[in-house]
């Protein structure tokens, strides 16, 4: 038992060095974060510095910054806020998760790391840090609605974390991969899981209730943290992790309505603490073992940057978010933090991985924190790179979907739309569980099977191996197929809502858009079932096996979405004729003005729903856009509307050219979704 002077000692060179390495990278312009890390490597045992703090009361002390620093993130998590944002943040948190998951597990894998280890690997680079974008936010300013959608999708990665950390601690600790034993580790971390928060949810309002009306601070802050510890410990006990029993501490007190007040008094014993913690993964640095992986850092920070940023810039932009919303939200997320951290520490404490894991962890999460803040900063003219290299009929798609999408919501509030949805839901996640148990139980039962089979008919064990690959994949291909179908009558039940025909009409004028929306709806429904499925049953096949169907459906649905986006883009063009001829030759000429001009597009866009919402906007003489071209305002890049056309005078319709300057008196045809429109017209109209 160390004495009260080595535990003075330790903390005192601790949160000395911290605080100037803190004063210090504040001064620089820099996340805190990385003052503490490098804090950790100044009084680590690894560099020759005389100011080594004792590695074991530290790494006591670091728990305690863990517990608090999990506690605060379950006070910001609650049913209400986990309901508020809503499915859009959900499916984007999923399919993000599960791509880096995956990509995480193939990069171990091919480092040649064991089987676990890669596990691990997949989940230290899944989560983004709550911590670090906070206060990148904070530094630069942003707001809005890409804060907005940044929040909703970490309060889903951190309760993805905590099912990780649960289900890596059963794993780890015996059950391993095989199927009967980790479906008795879900099992008991279900039942654990609905026992704590049912008793919770009982005595935990009634506890703050009393402790509100002592109204004394020090003693709802002593209960508070009490009743952390408690829970933490009761974890524990149960074999689970004190993290995981610090988050359900906090979140059940969240849904008590006292978590306001709870963080507000928790957060300077949590900062301190979580200085501590921060200082400790600095400690755990080995320069030696940093250089010795260096390759495998290097990799791992790539797949984090450019994983993140492709995973959650798709999915934002495939919920209904504008192209220059979805890259900002998708370059805002390519950083792994604390969350990385306590995995890695998880993983080390089970040993479950090897001693290397960690500080690669760390040296990642180092060096994606640094590049976070430049990315946020370049997001504006990444946009505007991608939008002038997409392929016009991609450009056409971006500018329209975000409408369909958001018509499709319109409606879905005005019909009862959930039992249907349900209903295909439910059978696509059937057949998606009876594609992983024939994978996995081939996987597993290959060995035995063949050894069977080969004592019965005497058959060579390579030829049993192909015959009972060829009836799995013949099993598995019903449920596929079953997948892909159902997504596609999803895709259908949604278009129909949010383009429906006009019946007075015998030909149907969106069955382009239509058809795109369709293509597009199928392929999210094969992501967000494929990648779990993917990620599911990868540790169990060999290479890329499981990769290979998945690769097939998208390459299959890619190539009906590019013919698709093809039809649009035609469909688009002949739509703007129309929209020139309800414009340029109105009944009266005080049609092209004011709200005359709108209500001809509008009669338009009953005929045309899928061109998005139609508005025309004049130019008049002190608009500061005279002379300036299309491609010099970047509008769609901007704004994500898109001209359809442009109204002159002396030279009739003119179709938006990149160089073509706009003049005094011109009529812009725009097209998009309301808020795009809104904000194109507000920059058209905008004054010297």
């Amino acid at each position: 038992m160390h004495n009260i002077h080595q535990f003075l000692h330790a903390i005192t060179i601790v949160l000395c060095v911290a605080a100037v390495t803190t004063v210090l990278f504040q001064r620089l312009r820099q996340p805190v974060v990385i003052g503490y890390i490098f804090a950790g490597l100044i009084v680590g045992p690894h560099l020759p510095i005389p100011l080594v703090a004792d590695p074991e009361t530290i790494t006591i002390l670091s728990e305690l910054g863990v517990i608090l620093l999990m506690f605060s993130l379950g006070l910001e998590f609650s049913l209400k806020k986990l309901v508020q944002v809503g499915s859009t943040s959900a499916i984007i948190a999923v399919l993000e998760t599960s791509v880096m998951l995956w990509l995480g597990f193939m990069a171990g894998r091919l480092f040649g790391w064991t089987t676990l280890e890669s596990i691990f690997a997949g989940a230290i680079i899944a989560i983004s840090s709550t911590t670090i974008i906070a206060k990148v936010f904070d530094e630069q300013k942003v707001t809005g609605k890409i804060r907005q959608i940044v929040v909703g999708i970490l309060i889903v990665e951190d309760l993805i974390g905590i099912i990780f950390m649960a289900l890596f601690t059963g794993i780890a600790s015996g059950s391993g991969l095989a199927a009967g034993p980790l479906a008795m580790t879900i099992g008991k971390l279900v039942l654990f899981l609905a026992g704590l928060i049912v008793i919770g949810m009982l005595l935990v309002p009634r506890m703050m209730l009393a402790i509100r009306k002592i109204d004394r601070k020090e003693t709802t802050l002593v209960a508070s943290i009490g009743f952390c510890f408690a829970v933490s410990l009761i974890a524990k006990e149960f074999g689970y992790s004190v993290a995981l029993g610090a988050f359900l501490a906090g979140s059940l007190i969240a849904e008590s309505g006292e978590e306001k007040e709870v963080e507000h008094l928790v957060e300077p014993v949590r900062d301190m603490f979580a200085a501590i913690f921060f200082v400790s993964v600095g400690m755990m640095i080995d320069p030696v073992i940093v250089l010795q992986y260096l390759p495998a850092i290097l990799i791992l920070t790539s797949i984090v940057i450019l994983g993140k940023f492709f995973g959650v810039s798709a999915g934002s932009f495939l919920t209904g978010n504008s192209m220059r919303t979805s890259v900002q939200v998708g370059m805002s997320m390519t950083q792994i933090g604390e969350f990385s951290f306590i995995i890695a520490g998880l993983g080390l404490s089970l040993k479950a991985t090897g001693g290397f894991l960690y500080p690669i962890a760390v040296a990642v999460s180092a060096i994606t924190t640094l590049t976070t803040p430049m990315l946020i900063r370049v997001s504006g003219p990444m946009v505007n790179f991608i939008d002038r290299k997409l392929p016009k009929p991609l450009q056409t798609f971006g500018a329209l979907y975000g409408s369909w999408i958001e018509e499709m919501r319109t409606r879905s509030e005005q019909r009862k739309t959930v039992g249907p949805v349900r209903h295909l839901v439910r059978r696509m996640l059937i057949d998606a569980a009876f594609l992983a148990a024939i994978i996995i139980s081939t996987s597993l039962g290959m060995e035995s099977l063949t050894a069977y089979v080969g004592q019965l008919t005497g058959l060579s064990e390579g030829l049993i191996r192909v015959v009972v690959i060829i009836l799995a994949v013949g099993a598995s291909a019903p449920f596929a197929r079953g997948i892909v179908r159902l997504g596609e009558k999803l895709g259908v039940f949604f278009a129909r809502m949010a383009l429906p025909g006009i019946k007075e009409k015998s030909v149907d004028l969106v069955a382009a858009p239509r058809r795109m929306f369709v293509v597009t709806l199928q392929l999210i429904s094969v992501l967000m079932v494929g990648f779990p499925l993917l990620v599911l049953t990868q540790p169990f096949m060999p290479g890329l096996s499981s990769a290979y169907m998945l690769v097939l459906m998208l390459a299959a649905l890619s190539v009906v979405f590019w013919r698709s986006a093809a039809d649009l883009h035609g469909h688009v063009r002949a739509g703007a004729e129309v929209v020139v001829a309800a414009l340029k030759f109105p009944s009266r000429e005080s049609d092209l003005e004011g709200d005359n001009g709108n209500a001809r597009l509008q009669q338009v866009h009953h005929l045309l729903p899928g061109l998005g919402d139609l508005v025309a906007v004049t130019i008049t003489a002190r608009c500061y856009v005279i002379g300036k071209s299309l491609a010099t305002l970047n509008l769609r890049g901007l704004t994500g509307a898109t001209v359809l056309a442009v109204i002159r005078e002396k030279d009739g319709a003119i179709f938006p050219g990149a160089s073509e300057p706009l003049q005094e008196n011109d009529v812009l045809a725009l097209s998009g979704t309301h808020e795009a429109v809104a904000a194109a017209k507000d920059l058209l109209e905008s004054q010297n």
